[in-house]
Order: C-alpha cells, then structure tokens, then sequence
C-alpha cells in the first residue's frame, strides 16, 4: 500500500475500505488529500456553484438530562438559566427569519423530561397552522429517541407522529463519534448508543424523510475511529439512500466540562478531505464557518466540500463553548464568489431556489447571531401547563400555575 497506488485508486474511481482511507490520512501530505478531495468534488458537481441556505437555528429548550461533558450549553432540570421557549417566541423567530429570505428552522434542544411528545406535536402544527409553506428541519436522532423513551412509543410511531404534525426532515446531531467506547467516554453513551443512532435514521429514511449526517471530532477518539463513524454513514448510505449531506466540525473545548485543545484548522481540512474521499454516495459536504470561521470555510471548498452551509442568524451551541463566529448572506455570497464560485441559496433537499436575496433588494446586514433569549429573561410559557410533567420541580410549578 502506498500514497500514490491509493491517489490512484481515487482518481479512477475505487471506492476506498478503511484500511486505505487510514493509511492516506496518515501519510498523504495536505495538498494531495485536497486535489483529491477536489477532484471528486467536480465529478458530483461540475458546475462552478456553491450552495448555502437560509435558516435559523432554534434551541427550543437547554433544560437537558442527558449531561454530555463535551457540552457547555444545558442546564440540569431546575438550574438557573433553564428555559423553555414558548409558541410565540418561536413563531417571532420563524417572522424574523421569512424577513430576511428564510424559509426553514433547524429546531434542537435538550432532552428535556418534561416536555411530552404532545408539545411537540402541538408546536409542529402550530407553525405549519400559521405558516405552511415553512419547513422543520428538526429533532436530532437522540432527541427523537428520548421522546420515545419518555412517552414509551416505538421509534416509528414518534417519527410517523412528528411527520403527521409538520416534521419535514432530520438534522444530522448527536451522532458526535459513532463508536460506543468513545461515547461512554463523552457521557453521550446513554442518550444514544452508535447502533440506536443509525436506527432512528434507518427508520427516518424508511418513512420517506431525508436527514443530514454529522461527526464532532477532536475529543478522544482515535484517527481510526473517526474513519469508523464514516464507515457506519457510508454503510447505511448504501442501504437507504436518505442523506442529503455530511457536515463535520471540530470538538470547541471553552466552558466545558471536557475542557481541552480544539484541532487545528489543517486537520480540519484534512478530515474533511477524507469525507469527501470516503463517504462517496454523499453527494453533498458542508463546510462548518461556525467553527472554523469564514477563510477556513471558504478553503473548504478547494477541500472537496461544495455547500457553505447556513446563514444561521441564530446560534446558542457552539457559542457557548466559546466560537461566536458570525456569518450573514452577504458576507457568504462574498466568500463563495472570491474563490471562483457562484453562490446559491437551496432547500433542506439541496435543490437550488433562486439567487442571493441581497442580489434582490436590501437586506439589513448581521453582523451578530441572535441568541435564543436576552440575559435577564426567566419567562415560563403559559402553554406548558397544559402538558403533565415529570420532573419534581415541572410539577410544583405547573401546579402554581393551574392556581
């Protein structure tokens, strides 16, 4: 085995196994995985376009039982700066982001006990009831599988459930590394193990839905495992065909309880690079600007990735582990056009829906994303009332507020 065999075996096409995707990681300089990666990248997509969406990205709640110590954004149940957004802020939001061109929400949150599989439903068929054309991206595989836990419903009934209320597709997260030693080592093993997380997607992609793929890496895995979370996506690729793309990012360690070194931004582009060389029946790789920021995104695109992403306006993650990088439409258009390429907006299924909304009239610029509430704001939506509650502190609560 050696890197010019496999160089090779890429560029006429041979599908790498684990081993070869290894070994050229490990001994192939940058530039060769970037022409590669490259190279693969115009033979999906030979048109000199680059693709971004318009979105918002919602935390619906950060009340979260699942304790992941990679993780600097939940609260326990009852902890200061818990909070539940209600109906009316969410629809604010979903108003503010038709306003600038959008027309999707990537909808995450906690695994929050207290919220039944009702609320979810209402939620859905309220925003569809007030704005019907706008669609869901929304419930990670592990969010999908607590409310399945939760309300002892099969995994194929919650997702035929959400379906019927509005869910339009599921996003990629959770899925950290899909390697069960590394996820009892990030306290993420018991939310969803590697096999439960590939399920909840099978049955997804089996109910007609497509969904994205994600890999956090820079934690504790080893670089054969990360080949190994491809290797799963790939696997399950074959079988279904439901992934629309795959997005990967680097672990942001600030503010965590992991603590640690984030990955450079040469690793960055050489686990991407091996994205694009591996997962090939992905069509689509996304370039993660949100923590790598806008020139490591822009090279992205000479690293195989073909997609910029999203214009999020709205993020509450990753910045709370410390990457506050702000990227509006106009600043994405400008990235994509300076390396060569023609920016245009897309749907959640990578069709292409028109041109830059800022190429159509003024759009006012954002030059911050917005956060899910101001500091200061411990309002409790009246709505949760209506639902019953598990947790000691819900209870106590809902039953002051029946009174």
């Amino acid at each position: 085995m050696t890197v010019d065999a496999l160089a090779r075996k890429v560029t006429d096409g041979g599908r790498l196994d684990a081993a070869e995707a290894l070994f050229l990681y490990r001994e192939a300089p940058t530039h060769l995985l970037g022409q590669l990666a490259n190279m693969v990248r115009l033979r999906k997509h030979p048109e000199p376009v680059v693709t971004y969406i318009i979105d918002r990205n919602v935390n619906y709640t950060n009340v979260c039982v699942a304790k992941c110590n990679f993780c600097a954004f939940y609260r326990e149940v009852g902890a200061e700066g818990g909070y539940v957004l209600s109906f009316e802020e969410i629809f604010r939001k979903i108003e503010e982001t038709m306003a600038v061109g959008g027309h999707q929400l990537l909808l995450q949150g906690g695994h929050n006990p207290d919220l039944p599989i009702a609320w979810y439903e209402d939620l859905f068929r309220a925003v569809k009831t007030r704005f019907p054309d706008f669609k869901l991206h929304a419930l990670s595989p592990p969010e999908v599988l607590h409310i399945s836990r939760l309300n002892q419903v099969p995994v194929p009934e919650v997702i035929a459930r959400l379906v019927a209320a509005g869910l339009d597709s599921i996003p990629g997260g959770g899925a950290e590394i899909l390697v069960d030693r590394v996820r009892k080592l990030l306290h993420c093993h018991t939310k969803a193990t590697a096999d439960e997380w590939i399920d909840v997607m099978r049955h997804a992609h089996r109910a007609g839905l497509r969904t994205t793929a994600t890999m956090m890496y820079g934690t504790v895995e080893t670089e054969a495992e990360r080949i190994e979370h491809m290797m799963r996506l790939r696997d399950l690729q074959d079988e279904t065909g439901g992934f629309t793309a795959f997005i990967t990012w680097s672990f942001q360690p600030e503010h965590t309880e992991r603590g640690g070194t984030e990955a450079t931004g040469v690793e960055y582009l050489r686990t991407l690079a091996l994205a694009r060389l591996l997962l090939d029946n992905f069509d689509n790789l996304q370039a993660s600007w949100v923590t790598q920021g806008g020139k490591v995104g822009q090279l992205s695109l000479a690293f195989g990735a073909n997609e910029m992403g999203r214009v999020m306006i709205e993020e509450n993650v990753v910045r709370a582990a410390g990457a506050a990088y702000c990227m509006d439409e106009l600043e994405i258009v400008v990235n994509v056009e300076d390396a060569g390429y023609v920016a245009k907006r897309r749907n959640m299924h990578y069709e292409i829906v028109g041109d830059p909304v800022v190429r159509e009239r003024d759009v006012p610029r954002m030059l911050e994303l917005a956060v899910a509430r101001g500091d200061g704001d411990t309002s409790v939506p009246e709505e949760l009332a209506q639902y019953p509650a598990r947790s000691r502190q819900a209870k106590a609560d809902r039953a002051r507020a029946r009174t």
